[in-house]
């Protein structure tokens, strides 16, 4: 109430000043869209989410910046730690490689909380591309790529504060600043501050519903511009602690679960531009990482640490307008080393240590030909050597756009993309489960082929332009490591793929701007995963088969205003095969049913800020149980890891975006 009161006598205030400057300047006039979702104009089929897309929705963090995207679903993994995943063409998020401004993140134990560490605010725009992407940035990214822009250190300079807030007293600081030092150097700072100061037990269970979180994110960015010569500099810290288990732990101050992950990142890009005219250029690019993640996940300890380097060379060229090249080589290493209890592999003893280094170099080259705007064809091909697994291998991609008239574009692409798996950094939060892990030894390099066809349509309305897509993925898998939850109830077992795995992915959309105050978007997506499970090939756990999306955005009072409605419905999936209690009863159902959601902002634009209230999950529909024999934590019985939903029910926020733009 204090927040809409506030809203109300700034909005009356505003619109007053606003009222004396449109008399004034009554012979000028000024319109602009907001910057929301656009398409790739080239042959790689993806959308650009813009920062004002982005300001839809709360978007405290990369995790919950698809709020409104059709494509990608977020959804936790667990009850215990918290872990989050996205899911793109139907599979899990390890699948998609995640870079930073081209560069990769780091992934193995930051996997399942990467999404949290890289706050809102920071991020000028989002580039997600699905199925095969570029061979320019790897031979990764099976179902397709999640680039993250941030804020540049040579835009308007400026200080921008954000502060949010919300019903599960979560609270958020975010500064951006950045200053010019010269003509031709640039500095940025980027901060974040997280803390959540309550435990949460909606359900009653004596379970926490979401652990808190406490997080501390510096970043110190540089630009150099002179001449030909362009450079990107900069450093990220961060420091994050995560608290959960039951809340009679939690009341005698000693949590069952309480994490404690740190590290530092750094990159660098240099770029000189040889030959304007021909648009040739030399870049060369690298990041480096150091991350140590170390805890107690209830009776289990588990620590990692990861290191990663990469550094990549690149030379495009321009012979004609038709025909372009880019080539180069690139170098990726990564170790990860996790000190392990006999549990999670078997045949090791009580005090070993798993330690996974894998260098690889490779070398690529990508040719693009486009006679005129109407077609595109951009072949790639790299090859790459795995040391880990003592093996070369090659990577040919393929796309193809074609503009067949005014009203209509295809797309198409094919292929193919491996990555090298460390099951256990990745999914460290199943030790939470009762369950024992068992991990094979000798997995295979995951390899997968992905082909897509696509088509866009422009359709004359009102006149204006409905814009309807659609679109269909096939990515199959000739090696995978599976977690097989089915063939043994009392086992978490990551083997080899052992028969067929696949996922038939279908989705359309349609947006239409009926005025300029109204935006309107509508969407419907069905997924077929299915994977061999102890020789049955079954459809994949935990995911739901379908899910339709409805968003609307009114922007009234020359845009002053914004209020943005966003409506889901996802669909049923199955659960893992249930284990059977000591009286014959099933501890859970076979399937999950469909359940939807709602999240209402409205957001008030100033002169120098801008402040939103909102609500999440306004249906209050959640999980009805989340943990399984909760009363009875960390015996065999007892399992977190049986997440399809919400945790949480109706969650309101309120938060205030301030800009400074003169220093």
């Amino acid at each position: 109430m204090m927040s809409l009161s506030l809203m109300a006598t700034l909005g009356g205030w505003a619109q007053t000043v606003d009222t004396m400057q449109r008399e004034v300047l009554e012979e000028v006039s000024v319109s602009a869209g907001r910057e929301g979702v656009t398409r790739m104009s080239g042959a790689v089929n993806g959308t650009e989410i813009g920062q004002d897309e982005l300001f839809r929705a709360a978007c405290c963090n990369l995790g919950e910046s698809f709020v409104t995207n059709p494509s990608v679903d977020v959804n936790y993994n667990d009850a215990a730690v918290g872990a989050k995943q996205i899911r793109l063409l139907g599979l899990d998020g390890r699948y998609v490689q995640m870079l930073c401004e081209g560069l990769p993140m780091p992934v193995a134990a930051a996997q399942p909380y990467l999404l949290g560490r890289v706050p809102g605010t920071w991020m000028r725009s989002i580039s997600v591309s699905k199925g095969a992407s570029s061979v320019k940035n790897g031979p990764q990214g099976i179902t397709g790529q999640i680039d993250v822009e941030y804020l540049k250190p040579d835009e308007e300079q400026g200080v921008l504060l954000n502060l949010f807030t919300n019903s599960e007293l979560k609270t958020e600081g975010n500064l951006e600043a950045n200053y010019h030092i010269t003509p031709h150097l640039s500095t940025e700072v980027l901060a974040h501050i997280e803390k959540d100061w309550m435990h949460h037990d909606e359900n009653g269970d004596g379970w926490i519903d979401i652990p808190t979180v406490e997080q501390y994110n510096l970043s110190n960015r540089w630009k150099y511009r002179r001449g030909k010569y362009i450079g990107h500099y900069g450093y990220t810290l961060f420091d994050e602690v995560r608290h959960g288990g039951t809340m009679a732990a939690h009341e005698a101050h000693n949590p069952d679960i309480n994490l404690h992950a740190r590290g530092v990142e750094a990159y660098m890009k240099h770029a000189l531009l040889l030959d304007a005219e021909h648009n040739t250029n030399l870049a060369f690019m690298g990041n480096t990482s150091i991350q140590r993640l170390g805890g107690r996940i209830g009776p289990t300890a588990y620590v990692a640490n990861q290191n990663n380097i990469y550094a990549q060379m690149m030379l495009e060229h321009e012979f004609t307008s038709a025909h372009q090249l880019s080539t180069g080589i690139s170098l990726r290493s990564e170790r990860v080393e996790e000190p392990l209890s006999g549990q999670f592999y078997s045949g090791m003893s009580a005090t070993a240590t798993a330690l996974a280094e894998d260098i690889n170099p490779g070398i690529y080259a990508q040719y693009t030909f486009k006679p005129d705007y109407r077609f595109t064809a951009m072949a790639g091909l790299r090859g790459d050597y795995s040391t880990l697994h003592d093996r070369f291998y090659a990577t040919p991609r393929l796309h193809l756009k074609w503009v067949a008239t005014d009203w209509v574009s295809l797309r198409g692409s094919v292929g193919k993309a491996f990555r090298t798996t460390h099951p256990l950094a990745e999914h460290h939060y199943l030790a939470a489960s009762g369950r024992t892990i068992v991990i094979d030894s000798d997995l295979p390099m995951e390899e997968a082929w992905n082909s897509g066809i696509s088509a866009v349509f422009y359709i004359p309305a009102g006149g204006r332009t409905v814009n309807v897509s659609a679109e269909y993925f096939y990515t199959d898998f000739q090696q995978q490591v599976v977690l097989d939850y089915d063939s043994d109830p009392t086992l978490l077992h990551f083997t080899a793929l052992d028969g067929r795995s696949y996922s038939h992915t279908f989705q359309i959309d349609a947006s239409y701007e009926p005025s300029d105050e109204w935006q309107l978007m509508a969407a419907f997506r069905l997924n077929d995963v299915r994977c061999t499970y102890g020789g049955v090939l079954m459809e994949k756990p935990l995911q739901s088969k379908y899910k339709a999306l409805l968003t609307v955005g009114w922007e009234p009072m020359m845009a002053l205003w914004h209020v943005d409605l966003t409506v889901q419905l996802n669909g049923p999936g199955r659960m893992p095969t249930p284990r059977v209690d000591a009286s014959g009863n099933p501890a859970w159902d076979e399937r999950f049913p469909a359940y939807p959601q709602i999240n209402l902002q409205v957001t008030r634009d100033f002169r120098h800020c801008s402040v939103y209230i909102g609500g999440e999950n306004l249906t209050g529909y959640h999980q009805p149980v989340t943990v399984i024999d909760a009363a009875n934590p960390w015996t065999s019985t007892f399992d977190p890891t049986m997440l399809w939903g919400p945790v949480h029910g109706v969650m309101v926020y309120a938060g205030v975006r301030l800009n400074f733009w003169r220093l």
